[in-house]
């Protein structure tokens, strides 16, 4: 396999007001960025996860996040049953116990987001299931099949 190609790195010029700007540069210096481009290029990334979201018909990789009361009869079957459902989506998954009889299940998931967000409501809306979250994480991701 050929090694990785590395994007070039483009140059432009923003204009912003300068009450934007001044958040900014706050925000670069309070979570660490190298650089307003670092920050900037983040925040240019988590905008075309949301854009991907929103069109619905890119590959995406995410996670769901779920917690339930694993005492719930049947609940971890129906949960098991969705997956199965959706196996070519669900790329692995795992489970924590957490306090008193509380599971949380974290599953890693890609496809294209409007069918992860479906996936994503099934799990969520199976009685027992107490929390639940779709997040995706990254664009163009390549099929794994």
């Amino acid at each position: 396999m050929p090694p990785a190609k590395r994007d070039k790195t483009a140059r432009f010029t923003v204009s912003l007001p300068e009450s934007l700007l001044d958040e900014l540069d706050l925000m670069v210096k309070r979570r660490g960025y190298a650089s307003r481009s670092q920050a900037v290029a983040t925040l240019a990334r988590d905008g075309l996860v949301d854009y991907a979201a929103h069109v619905g018909t890119a590959s995406v990789a995410g996670t769901i996040s779920l917690v339930y009361d694993h005492r719930k009869a049947g609940l971890q079957a129906k949960l098991a049953a969705i997956q199965h459902a959706y196996y070519v989506m669900v790329v692995t998954s795992m489970h924590v116990h957490l306090e008193h009889h509380n599971y949380m299940e974290v599953l890693l998931v890609q496809g294209p987001a409007d069918k992860l967000q479906a996936l994503a409501d099934e799990l969520v809306t199976v009685r027992g299931v107490k929390q639940g979250k779709l997040t995706l994480a990254a664009t163009a991701l390549p099929p794994l099949l």
